[in-house]
């Protein structure tokens, strides 16, 4: 028990890296369900940007920062999904503890390739691979900042998907 004057807060949930990948956990909340009381199939892509965001915010890539960057005239970017195919496999439901593997497979000039899993008890439940682009607030493609690149570098895997 602390003292009322000094509250312990909370901290948001946040990823772990294992090597080259990344580990994300989420758990299913009625909220995430549908009228049968499985995972309606649109929150799986919630689960996977929020796990693609952590991996971003663990190397140290601002994207706030860079929108901001924008929004004052400089010259600025974002990362916007460019293609993605999902994989549902078996169907989470209401509490189960789900771990997304995160790995990056290909890094480009513009781009970075992504492949990503839903795992319950091991078990993978939905697969999604992601080409994700960085673009100008013009919207056309341009290349990452050299920074992030290197970032990148850190945890690129061409070996495979993820485990």
């Amino acid at each position: 028990m602390t003292d009322a004057s000094d509250p312990v807060l909370p901290t948001p949930p946040g990823g772990v890296f294992d090597g080259t990948l990344h580990l994300y956990a989420v758990r299913v909340y009625y909220e995430d369900t549908d009228l049968s009381g499985i995972v309606y199939h649109a929150n799986y892509l919630r689960w996977f940007e929020r796990a693609r965001s952590d991996v971003l915010r663990m190397l140290g890539i601002d994207q706030r920062a860079e929108i901001e960057a924008g929004a004052r005239g400089e010259k600025g970017g974002a990362y916007a999904v460019a293609d993605v195919q999902l994989r549902y496999i078996r169907p989470a439901r209401l509490d189960d503890d789900i771990v997304i593997h995160t790995r990056c497979s290909e890094l480009k000039a513009a781009s970075v390739r992504m492949s990503q899993e839903a795992k319950r008890d091991g078990e993978t439940i939905c697969t999604a691979h992601f080409r994700v682009g960085f673009v100008g607030f013009d919207g056309r493609p341009r290349r990452q900042p050299d920074a992030w690149r290197e970032a990148f570098k850190k945890v690129l895997d061409t070996d495979g998907e993820p485990e």
